[in-house]
């Protein structure tokens, strides 16, 4: 993602589906760690929902790529 384009989608502006939508296709895709054991992805899905809710995570979208993202806040 070039991060001089991507812009921050708030919690607020998604419908509830949409954001699962979202969350599912983050959590799927190859390389997301979830530590030591595994976890399902119902479980993998609210964990990263409570990152977002708490504000420790960023839904950011790419217009040139059309790509989403979930980020760590820092």
């Amino acid at each position: 993602m070039d991060s001089k384009n991507v812009v921050k989608i708030l919690l607020k502006d998604l419908s509830e589906p949409a954001l699962m939508g979202i969350i599912e296709n983050f959590v799927l895709r190859e390389g997301t760690e979830y530590g030591a054991r595994d976890h399902d992805l119902t479980s993998k899905c609210e964990q990263v929902r409570e990152q977002l809710a708490a504000d420790l995570a960023e839904i950011w979208f790419d217009p040139a790529n059309q790509t989403i993202d979930i980020r760590v806040k820092v």
